[in-house]
């Protein structure tokens, strides 16, 4: 087990700019590894409308606060175009504003959070609309039906529903981007149902010929520049909608959580990004488009490893926009990558589940990548909220019992309310080299 040294120190260099600036789940039993430390300086039926006339902003209000999208008023910046983006070899710090204002404030990380999901959006995921203008749902034991109109056009999907053999409705819930690959028996055990979300129905990812369609497509047309992924994000938010505002009495929807293992480990990472309505958000095996850099996956590739990169991954499947091929030979021009696609979730919870097993999707990468992604939970104070387990040896999405006290761990905190539960947790069993030096040349802000 690889353990990190708790003297490191990211490295940092001084930019000047101008303008303003075990798997019984016990409590505390999780085995956890020392972080980097940075130089100082976040169950009945139900049948209702959800709401109307809401173009103007994606965001909807929930019992407890939570939005979809509380950034709307951030003023972004027009991106740049392919060719006046600069080289970037290292990971881009995502301190940084698109202006060039090092962030010094917790309050504001949501605007520069906003800024790259602006940025996500626009060079590899495609737009996720706003909310449509009306969205019913009907809740029962068995499922959830969603229907949406838009524009004059209706569709609607049904998620599956497992209740857990223990607690009491309303039930948290984690909704699983096409199936949930955890430990759903373990799920159940602790009082959590399961809800399936039907990915490939709301947008189809059959091969590369499956781009503008699905359900999302039929309202917004089969050009849209959502890729596959967004769409899901999309859909995963209107089911969130039925549950928020349908009054239903049988799942929490102030504690949900996502997750989805390999293809759909990328789509789990998309929702949870996107919708702050979201508690917890497991990826499980995610690899390239998901945990992996797109950087730190082509130096893997470069040095001999059969490594799945963004040049080959755009070939496959329709999980990017369709522009986001400009990139094939050019991944370090993007102005953003994983790590701070990941820090999108912040300061939510996130857990990311990766097998040292599986080289195609980016061992080294994905590691290192969740391990600089973590530095932004640590600039926010919430260093607990966000860790990363990687153990092999085992079959593809098949959850080892030795990665089950994390799950535990994550779903006791965000999903169970219990926060006297350790999510503290950095482990690989890999023996690779984690190049932090290579990779990252700023330093970690302490927000106040």
């Amino acid at each position: 087990m690889r353990a990190f040294n708790k003297n490191y120190v990211l490295p940092a260099i001084i930019i000047l700019v101008s303008g303003c600036g075990g798997s019984s789940g016990n409590k505390n039993t999780l085995a956890t590894t020392s972080s980097i430390t940075s130089i100082p300086s976040s169950i009945a039926s139900t049948s209702v409308t959800i709401s109307s006339v809401l173009n103007s902003s994606p965001a909807i209000s929930s019992i407890n606060g939570a939005v979809e999208n509380s950034t709307t008023h951030c003023n972004i910046p027009a991106p740049k175009s392919f060719a006046d983006l600069p080289q970037i070899a290292a990971l881009p710090d995502p301190f940084i504003s698109m202006s060039g204002t090092h962030l010094t404030q917790k309050q504001e990380w949501p605007c520069r959070r906003a800024e790259i999901a602006a940025q996500a959006q626009y060079y590899e995921l495609g737009t996720k609309p706003a909310a449509p203008q009306q969205v019913t749902g009907v809740i029962s034991n068995e499922k959830i039906t969603v229907t949406i109109h838009e524009n004059g056009k209706e569709i609607s999907f049904d998620a599956t529903i497992i209740l857990p053999s223990t607690g009491t409705a309303p039930y948290p819930a984690m909704i699983g981007i096409g199936n949930s690959f955890l430990n759903n028996q373990e799920l159940s055990q602790q009082g959590v149902a399961v809800i399936q979300f039907p990915n490939n129905i709301v947008g189809e990812q059959q091969n590369g010929q499956s781009r503008g369609k699905g359900k999302f497509y039929e309202i917004y047309g089969s050009d849209h520049t959502a890729s596959a992924m967004m769409a899901w994000s999309w859909g995963v938010s209107r089911l969130i909608d039925v549950l928020q505002k349908s009054h239903n009495t049988l799942i929490d929807a102030n504690r949900l959580g996502v997750t989805g293992c390999s293809r759909n480990g990328k789509g789990a990472l998309v929702a949870g990004a996107f919708d702050e309505r979201i508690a917890l958000t497991i990826m499980q095996e995610s690899g390239s488009g998901g945990a992996a850099s797109w950087r730190i996956s082509d130096a893997q590739m470069a040095a001999g490893q059969n490594v799945q990169t963004l040049r080959q991954i755009v070939t496959e499947n329709v999980w990017f926009t369709g522009q986001f091929k400009i990139f094939s030979e050019a991944a370090n021009k993007l102005p953003f990558d994983h790590h701070s696609v990941m820090g999108l979730i912040a300061p939510r919870g996130l857990l990311v589940i990766e097998n040292t097993s599986m080289e195609w999707l980016g061992n080294q990468s994905t590691y290192t990548t969740s391990i600089v992604a973590h530095e932004i939970w640590k600039a926010l104070g919430v260093s607990d909220k966000m860790g990363v387990s990687q153990v092999g040896g085992h079959n593809h999405c098949q959850l080892p019992a030795s990665q089950q006290p994390e799950v535990n761990a994550f779903v006791q905190k965000f999903l169970l309310n219990d926060s006297s539960v350790n999510t503290r947790v950095q482990k690989t069993d890999g023996t690779f080299p984690i190049e932090l030096s290579r990779w990252v040349n700023w330093q970690t802000p302490l927000l106040n």
